[in-house]
């Protein structure tokens, strides 16, 4: 698959089969990823896989804090509430999202379990755990690098069939995954990459968010005058 393919084709993937990933795929994924810039070649980040046992006692150990009312915990500074134009997004991808499953407003038990299955990695085979150094937490770009990557990740992954979603709601209750992926604390967990081969009976699998267009996000300055065109 050519690159511009990938990128205009990519989307989130929510819906997994049940068929295994190999870690041959995996690998082939990874090493394209790591192929990312970092500030002055830094490379900060670390990948932890999971699949089976590992992954099923993370979507445990995530489902019954949420649902006894733990408070979410993670390393990185939590959301802040949305506001203006970029909440106006925030809603009217879950609208899309709703409007495909048939999920009514008013359908609180369906709404929950909608919730509830990100906390679960969206049920797929596999979570891939994205971390950085945790030397690097502070007055460094390591975010912005590991960002890099990670979207490095789900284009390399989708260009082989694979879908993918990054998904925060998997690591908001960080003790858990840190304890069951053995994260050492040097680590801060960024978010997770739950990863997998699409369900294309799964009909929120076909939802495709709307995106601004560059006249919306792109200021252009000086090629008039130099006649660029």
């Amino acid at each position: 698959m050519k690159l511009d393919q990938a990128m205009s084709e990519r989307r989130s993937i929510r819906g997994f089969t049940d068929a295994p990933v190999s870690q041959k795929i995996l690998e082939e994924v990874i090493e394209l990823a790591n192929r990312a810039p970092s500030s002055m070649n830094t490379q900060p980040w670390h990948l932890h896989v999971l699949t089976g046992e590992p992954l099923e006692r993370v979507r445990t150990g995530n489902t019954e804090r949420m649902l006894g009312g733990v408070t979410p915990t993670r390393d990185i500074e939590d959301y802040a509430a949305y506001e203006g134009e970029h909440r106006k997004r925030q809603i009217e991808i879950a609208v899309q999202l709703f409007e495909a499953m048939g999920i009514e407003r008013h359908d609180a038990e369906r709404r929950q379990d909608w919730v509830m299955r990100g906390f679960r990695q969206f049920d797929a085979p596999v979570s891939i755990v994205v971390c950085f150094d945790r030397s690097l937490l502070n007055n460094t770009i390591a975010h912005f690098d590991t960002g890099a990557m990670t979207y490095g990740l789900v284009l390399a992954a989708w260009a082989r069939g694979l879908g993918a979603v990054i998904n925060g709601q998997g690591i908001m209750q960080s003790p858990v995954v840190r304890e069951v992926a053995e994260i050492p604390d040097d680590q801060v967990i960024l978010t997770c990459v739950a990863l997998g081969w699409p369900d294309e009976g799964f009909v929120a699998n076909s939802v495709v968010s709307r995106r601004r267009p560059v006249s919306n996000t792109t200021k252009f300055l000086g090629f008039e005058a130099a006649k660029v065109s």
